[in-house]
């Protein structure tokens, strides 16, 4: 395992949500980072967040690691689920709130 990926893997282990953006959540660098921190926002459970325009091994890394071409990216419990347009679907369907509550992150509204 490179050391990037171990870094990588690192965050996403040590953190239960972790949104992997570019910029950060008072200040977002694209419009599909700025929707990601919308939806976790709205769905109230504490995240944690990479600025990868901030690490270029991590922003080239994270593609590696997830087989994902496009950031942001989104982990629960060490799960990679997607990037924004995903979250999106999942949002909209209810399903990302009931993951987090299923997964403890947040208590049932």
């Amino acid at each position: 395992m490179s050391d990037t990926n171990a870094r990588i893997a690192d965050i996403v282990n040590g953190n239960d949500i972790v949104l992997f953006m570019k910029g950060t959540p008072l200040f977002p660098q694209c419009g599909f980072s700025s929707r990601a921190i919308a939806i976790l926002d709205r769905i109230g459970a504490p995240y944690h967040t990479v600025d990868v325009l901030q690490d270029p091994e991590i922003r080239s890394g994270i593609k590696d690691f997830s087989e994902w071409p496009t950031i942001p990216q989104l982990y629960v419990k060490g799960e990679f689920l997607g990037g924004s347009d995903i979250m999106m679907e999942m949002y909209e369907a209810g399903e990302l709130q009931t993951l987090v509550e299923e997964k403890g992150l947040v208590a049932k509204a």
